[in-house]
């Protein structure tokens, strides 16, 4: 297994929880901390809705060639979330959610190259200003990334780029939708996107000596951190939508199709 393919297959569980906190955003729940203003100022918020406003009379149809394959796919990551990753989450909710939510913001700080080197890449240079100034002031102020003092004192706010969209930037079309088991939803072009950002990824250099053991290990207790901070969206999506399958679906399209073109 070469270096690329290892890491994209240790990074599956963080990723799957990219589906159900990227896909199924996460909206934290303050209520074990007590004080939703202070939470608000002290900590990055990472759990956007990324879905905000996502339907509208241009949503793009989705080219899905392999929809058997993908439903059934869909609905392997549906029990995993249910029966073991949703349980597990909520166990982890014993530690409080301050800490939870340090330990989110330091993981985004780890992997501010990917965003800067993306943003590079796309000639973005406000964007890449923008998140080396975060990664400057929240590595040192922030306590390695622990703290999110550049959006709370600078306003500086965090400017998701990835490979994916560096392609869509120059016009690389999506391709067939694809759902893969733990990393969900994707297209042709964004999981080549995966692959490179995961190359730029320096966790995945820092980890380079550990075993496929630990590094599985570190990647699932990021995604378990990610998801216990959800407030069960996806519980909503399953009991809102008539088809959650063509939900997620139409919803990836537009998010992505509103990332290349902001």
């Amino acid at each position: 297994m070469d270096a690329l393919s290892k890491s994209r297959f240790v990074s599956g569980v963080l990723i799957l929880l990219a589906v159900w906190g990227g896909l199924v955003p996460a909206t934290t729940s303050h209520a074990q901390s007590g004080n939703v203003a202070e939470l608000e100022d002290a900590f990055e918020d990472p759990f956007e809705d990324p879905f905000e406003d996502a339907f509208d009379e241009e949503t793009p149809l989705v080219y899905d060639p392999l929809e058997p394959v993908n439903r059934g796919l869909f609905w392997v990551n549906d029990k995993l979330y249910f029966f073991l990753f949703k349980p597990l989450a909520r166990a982890y909710r014993v530690v409080p959610e301050r800490a939870r939510v340090s330990i989110s913001n330091a993981i985004s700080n780890i992997t501010s190259p990917v965003r800067m080197a993306n943003a590079l890449l796309q000639f973005r240079g406000e964007t890449f200003w923008n998140e080396l100034a975060r990664f400057e002031i929240n590595t040192t102020a922030g306590l390695g990334g622990l703290f999110d003092p550049a959006r709370k004192y600078f306003s500086l706010e965090k400017r998701d780029e990835d490979f994916g969209q560096t392609l869509g930037h120059y016009g690389t079309p999506g391709g067939p939708y694809l759902f893969w088991p733990f990393l969900g939803p994707s297209n042709v072009r964004d999981s080549v996107g995966m692959g490179v950002d995961a190359f730029l990824d320096p966790l995945t250099y820092l980890t380079w000596n550990w075993t496929l053991v630990e590094q599985s290990g570190l990647k699932a207790g990021e995604g378990i951190n990610t998801l216990s901070l959800d407030k069960d969206t996806y519980e909503a999506i399953k009991r809102d939508s008539l088809d959650p399958y063509l939900f997620i679906r139409n919803a990836y399209s537009q998010h992505r199709k509103g990332y290349i073109e902001k």
